[in-house]
């Protein structure tokens, strides 16, 4: 009888690739002002942001104002605000006195007259205008979306997750600093057109030039790529969910002519916060209430506000990732772009290198989802069935204090199943649970590294996954089980990894301990030495 061999990589070739991360680009001044603390960020933290927008459908413009409420956590008199060209500054005003700036590039540097005193808390108001970025394949190539709805009428928005809020709105664009108190927009347009923003609408103003304005407030810490307006021709309708924390206000709102096909359709997202809640804890944002706006691109997780573009059918656009069958059951965009109010908008990422924090976490949420209604074996066949989509072509975390995002899907289906792997490492769903509850618990809207994620797993799994999340996160190449089988024998060891893997195997069902060195099993005299691999473990087989 031949030994029984299960391959982990759906690109063999790609397992074998060198473990060294690849050559370091090149950045420029301009990475650095986005991406790090610099002198002009590092002595303000932001609390608040309240944005008045007036966008005009007919020039492709926008204009308004940004105030910023501060605290100043040490002295300090120049401070960089982002803004991103060919959107311009007009004016900015403090305590009534305007203050000078100057531009670089994307930023500005703002001078007050006189060294602010650590303590107390301040606020700036910024005048702005000009003709933002224009979404060129919205929400992966982003900027401002000015498009119509099918009968022709303005349809309106923002997707700029990576790009930045800064392509449209003065703010600090440094995913390290949310304002602590939330942020209010308040939006004008035609009367005969609805605006929604995040969390909830405070109010709606009739004006006298024949326009009106809707003024919405989000009271919970939000990134700034989340804070987006909508306008269109918007119908809405209100339910309730009894979630963990009580009542949970969810509304939506879609294109008048959608109405019916988005009350069936959306009658998802109640099983998608039974399951998310009893994984990851309560929906992290009742003050704000849960919404799903219908977008003109795919999707994005915007905070109590999400975009929805699925055309109201299940799978992703109505394909299935996994080609397994079971992502054809549930719609992509509730439960992906839903995970995201855990995992990116509770637990949001420092720097935007460790986006995998985001997106691994949340890719992860659709095998949840899988598992929990239809059985861990069809959860199990999900992630297995994404791992065709990894390439290993980059590692998956960036460069630091350059807002440079991962390259490629890896973050998401990689980071999915190195999560799968560690689950299975567990060996208990009990303990498993209560980590990823721990997780937002532990860090309620925070802002994180991924080295505080990899220390609270491994403290609480009381397993030491340091050299783990170094093989998948900071390494291109997939280790290999290599193994050689003898009459009465199974020799086996790890390759092409990192010094000191030791990630433990599944094999006939029996756990093992490889490592760098040969080890053997041995087996009964007249039984037939096999090597069956558990597949919900993700690295490669080869035997010599």
């Amino acid at each position: 009888m031949k030994a029984v061999i299960i391959f982990f990589s759906c690109i063999c070739s790609m397992g074998f690739l060198s473990c060294h991360a690849q050559p370091n680009p090149v950045f420029t001044h301009a990475d650095s002002l986005r991406g790090s603390v610099g002198p002009g960020r590092a002595w303000w933290d932001v609390l608040k942001y309240d944005v008045r927008l007036t966008p005009d459908y007919k020039n492709r413009s926008i204009s308004g104002t940004s105030s910023i409420e501060f605290r100043v956590v040490k002295p300090g008199n120049s401070m960089q605000i982002d803004l991103q060209e060919p959107m311009n500054i007009t004016g900015i005003t403090w305590n009534n006195t305007r203050l000078t700036f100057r531009r670089d590039g994307n930023a500005f540097f703002v001078g007050f007259p006189s060294m602010l005193n650590a303590g107390k808390s301040e606020t700036i108001s910024i005048d702005f205008e000009g003709k933002p970025v224009i979404a060129k394949r919205p929400p992966w190539d982003g900027g401002w979306i000015f498009t119509q709805d099918r009968l022709g009428r303005p349809w309106m928005t923002v997707a700029c997750q990576g790009l930045g809020a800064s392509v449209w709105m003065p703010c600090k664009d440094w995913q390290g600093d949310e304002p602590d108190n939330g942020s209010s927009l308040s939006i004008t347009v035609p009367d005969t057109l609805v605006a929604v923003g995040n969390g909830r609408l405070k109010e709606k103003k009739i004006n006298r030039d024949g326009t009106a304005t809707f003024s919405w407030v989000v009271v919970n810490p939000i990134n700034n790529y989340n804070i987006i307006p909508y306008i269109g021709k918007y119908v809405t309708w209100h339910e309730d969910y009894q979630g963990e924390k009580g009542r949970l206000d969810c509304d939506y709102w879609v294109l008048d002519y959608h109405l019916d096909s988005a009350k069936r359709q959306f009658k998802g997202v109640d099983s998608m916060l039974r399951c998310f809640e009893y994984w990851m804890g309560p929906y992290p944002f009742y003050e704000d209430g849960y919404k799903l706006v219908e977008a003109p691109h795919l999707g994005m997780e915007h905070q109590s506000a999400i975009a929805y573009g699925n055309k109201f059918r299940e799978g992703y656009s109505g394909k299935d990732l996994s080609e397994t069958g079971w992502g054809l059951k549930w719609d992509f965009i509730i439960v992906h772009e839903s995970g995201h109010e855990w995992f990116g908008n509770n637990i949001t990422s420092k720097d935007i290198a460790d986006e995998w924090l985001h997106e691994g976490f949340t890719n992860y949420t659709e095998t949840l989802y899988t598992g929990y209604y239809f059985g861990r074996e069809a959860g199990n066949a999900y992630n297995f069935g994404i791992r065709k989509n990894i390439t290993n072509k980059s590692p998956i975390i960036g460069h630091y204090g350059v807002n440079d995002g991962p390259v490629g899907t890896d973050e998401y289906y990689k980071g999915g199943n190195l999560l799968h792997t560690i689950r299975q490492v567990i060996n208990d769903d009990s303990l498993f649970r209560r980590i990823l509850r721990g997780l937002n618990k532990t860090f309620y809207h925070e802002t994180v590294t991924t080295k505080q994620v990899e220390n609270y797993i491994s403290k609480q799994a009381k397993i030491d996954f340091s050299k783990v999340f170094d093989q998948y996160l900071r390494n291109t190449a997939i280790p290999v089980l290599e193994y050689s089988i003898s009459t009465k024998t199974v020799r086996y060891r790890w390759t092409n990894c990192i010094a000191g893997f030791a990630l433990p195997a599944k094999v006939n069902g029996q756990w093992i301990k490889p490592t760098e060195k040969w080890r053997e099993l041995t087996f009964a005299q007249g039984s037939t030495p096999t090597f069956i691999v558990d597949r919900n473990l993700y690295f490669d087989v080869k035997t010599q």
